[in-house]
């Protein structure tokens, strides 16, 4: 279960769930409070997270569009979309590519991508997504993941990805540049609704850094004590989202969390904390976590769309309208070393940058 890597012992989630222990190790076990089963009600049987059709953009649904992504932003934060000019084939296919090296890979081929254990959001193969605290008291996901840094062209690096299959790398590119049209049509979309120009999130955001987690989720011998991954909101401006047919993500809304069904070749709309920010709090950043369960591995594969370090968040002047802005101005680097050094905690690191 524990490999060596550049000194580093690692270990991986899905070497954990192969040995067939009986009992998760300790430093997955999630705090009572934060247990997929805490309370009585774990999911609102009757919510579901809406579905908006785009019809490929058709300017003659634009109208209606806007008033649906309005209310989808508002109640929820996260929504299903489709006809969404993505293609089909390629959406299954970056699926079957992640899903084929997680589980036909040999360890040592996974290990020769493994992620920096001592950097943050370092680019490749890993299992733990936040740094060891001084006592290393840190809860761990029961999942491995493999992060692709996509956008700007700068940063991406084909021979840092797996190299089987042999289209692997060649998908994920392919996947990279439709993710990122489908985000800038939608940060237009979602400006539109609040009455802004339809540029203005993206201008705020500028250029975007894109990156693509394939996570894979293994059978754990118990779910009821652990997460797949934690509580939380993004950090970036807008996530998309397309899981496999398993299930495990939910969305908190008014207090109880919602399964967010599969829906096969939609993709998910999640709005992350700049996007709060500069809305001034009209939409918010949706919540969500992934629970895990006993029999079947599961497999997600996210694209996060995020502003450069160095970029200033704030309010726009349009939306506070004479009023106070509810958020201060962050600089986006800085938010980013906070979220990974405190850990997210559902909002704990938007709300630490409300006013009064």
């Amino acid at each position: 279960m524990e490999t060596e890597v550049g000194g580093e012992h690692m270990v991986r989630v899905q070497a954990i769930a192969e040995a067939k222990l009986s009992q998760v190790l300790p430093q997955y076990i999630q705090p009572p409070h934060n247990r997929p089963h805490h309370h009585s009600s774990t999911a609102t049987a009757t919510a579901t997270i809406p579905t908006i059709d785009l019809f490929e953009f058709n300017p003659t649904h634009l109208p209606s569009l806007r008033s649906t992504i309005a209310q989808a932003c508002t109640d929820y934060g996260a929504f299903h979309v489709t006809n969404h000019g993505v293609p089909t084939k390629l959406l299954r296919q970056i699926k079957t590519n992640g899903l084929t090296f997680f589980n036909h890979s040999s360890i040592n081929d996974k290990l020769t991508y493994s992620c920096d254990p001592h950097s943050f959001a370092s680019q490749g193969y890993g299992s733990r997504m936040l740094l060891n605290d001084e006592n290393d008291t840190v809860v761990l996901d029961w999942r491995d993941y493999f992060d692709h840094h996509t956008l700007p062209l700068s940063r991406r690096d084909p021979s840092r990805w797996p190299h089987f299959p042999e289209n692997y790398r060649e998908t994920v590119a392919s996947y990279s540049d439709e993710m990122k049209g489908l985000a800038q049509k939608l940060m237009g979309l979602i400006s539109e609704s609040l009455g802004l120009r339809g540029s203005y999130i993206e201008d705020a955001v500028g250029e975007l850094y894109q990156n693509i987690t394939i996570s894979y989720y293994p059978p754990c011998p118990q779910p009821d004590l652990t997460l797949g991954l934690q509580s939380h909101s993004d950090m970036g401006a807008i996530t998309l989202l397309i899981q496999d047919d398993v299930g495990g993500l939910e969305v908190l809304k008014d207090d109880q969390w919602i399964t967010v069904d599969p829906l096969s070749d939609a993709i998910l709309v999640i709005l992350a904390d700049q996007t709060e920010i500069i809305t001034n709090g009209k939409y918010r950043s949706a919540v969500h976590r992934a629970v895990t369960n006993a029999t079947q591995a599961r497999l997600s594969v996210a694209t996060f769309h995020d502003p450069a370090k160095a970029v200033k968040i704030s309010p726009s002047s349009e939306l506070v309208n004479g009023a106070s802005p509810r958020y201060r101005e962050v600089v986006y680097g800085d938010y980013v070393s906070s979220w990974y050094t405190k850990g997210p905690d559902g909002k704990r690191n938007i709300d630490s940058l409300l006013l009064n």
